[in-house]
């Protein structure tokens, strides 16, 4: 976070919140597929159909850039003095913002805001899943004398003596009746190594995704690139929907990761096709781990035979030694059918969210599952 600004980040870290405050609105404005305000088209919305604009910019920007709560807004919206409240205090609350450069004189969200909205997110994240304990040492299944004791094998040539599991050996003697331990009785402990993981959180940005959806979204995702990097692994991000949006090979730059995650936005279709298939493209080629996490709240629209493809798709990348698990909100009984077929191809696990609190723990939950 070295690159974030002094001032801001001391603010933040005090807990101002006034600056919170800013930050969360910019953090809304883009789950909600804001990146600029208008503000006559804003309050010309509000004041004739208040339902749609609620629908539009949701509570939260509501209620920080008019002042107001929404309920108290909707009551007395028609009444003239209020509705000249309303509009000053817009001005005055999007005039703050541009002072502060979280705007620009447009209205568009600045550089600033979204470093702003990144140091609120991260500070939040970290906030909720340090007391949960996330804390967990991830492990290669691959084997290796200079990892950590695990599971228990027969004793083979090339074993070290050191690593004889003495218990399990004596055990295996008793059983056989053998007063001492002979060569086939002997048992040694499996060891695991420590190798690198990359990993690619895949983000479904399509229009039934936005708001709530996405803001969880969006913090599981901080959450695993915090813990990942952390790891010495590294982390790459896709943005899909009906074309891939963004992208950012696996790396293990956490700052760059946590404003490309801020700035995601919810539009169109889903195409899950052209997002495994660019997986497969920006993995780098090495003997690493490789993983593909999918988050979507519904099965591919885009494309002529979007099931079909979506699997031709997973078996390209099971052949390219990716593993495949899916993170489905919601899913219906198609939905989740395609997705159980997507991770019997891709190896990995599939997670059914009905509970959007729980997004970062079975997101990490599946980084310190991968193999």
């Amino acid at each position: 976070m070295q690159n974030i600004d002094d001032k801001m980040m001391r603010s933040v870290l005090e807990s101002d919140k006034d600056t919170i405050d800013k930050g969360k609105l910019v953090e809304s404005a883009f789950d909600m597929g804001i990146n600029s305000f208008s503000p006559d088209l804003m309050f010309e919305q509000v004041v004739n159909n208040f339902k749609l604009a609620e629908q539009i910019y949701g509570e939260s920007i509501l209620r920080e850039l008019f002042g107001e709560e929404p309920d108290y807004i909707e009551k007395n919206v028609r009444i003239p003095e209020f509705q000249r409240q309303l509009k000053n205090s817009l001005k005055k609350n999007l005039k703050e913002l541009s002072d502060d450069g979280i705007i620009d004189r447009k209205f568009n969200i600045t550089e600033k805001g979204i470093e702003l909205a990144s140091l609120v997110m991260y500070t939040e994240e970290l906030d909720n899943i340090i007391p949960k304990g996330f804390a967990g040492q991830r492990m290669h299944k691959k084997q290796s004398h200079y990892g950590g004791k695990e599971d228990v094998k027969d004793f083979r040539r090339g074993d070290r003596y050191k690593d004889i599991a003495l218990r399990k050996s004596i055990k295996t003697a008793i059983r056989r009746g053998h007063k001492d331990i002979h060569d086939k009785d002997l048992k040694t402990f499996e060891r695991q190594s420590r190798g690198q993981v990359n990993i690619i959180y895949a983000l479904d940005s399509s229009g039934s995704m936005k708001g709530r959806k996405i803001g969880s979204c969006k913090k599981a995702g901080i959450a695993l690139a915090y813990k990942a990097v952390s790891n010495k692994d590294k982390v790459g991000l896709i943005v899909f929907g009906e074309d891939i949006k963004s992208q950012v090979e696996p790396t293990m730059d956490f700052t760059r990761l946590l404003k490309e995650i801020v700035r995601i936005k919810a539009s169109k279709k889903t195409d899950l096709v052209k997002t495994i298939e660019r997986a497969v493209e920006i993995f780098p080629d090495n003997d690493a781990t490789k993983h593909l996490i999918l988050l979507t709240d519904a099965m591919p629209t885009a494309g002529e035979m979007p099931e079909k493809e979506t699997l031709e798709a997973a078996g390209i990348a099971a052949n390219a030694d990716i593993t495949i698990s899916l993170v489905g909100i919601n899913l219906n009984k198609k939905g989740e059918e395609l997705a159980r077929k997507i991770i019997e191809i891709g190896k990995g696990r599939l997670y059914s969210i009905k509970n959007l609190e729980n997004m970062d723990k079975l997101v990490l939950e599946d980084y310190y599952s991968v193999a």
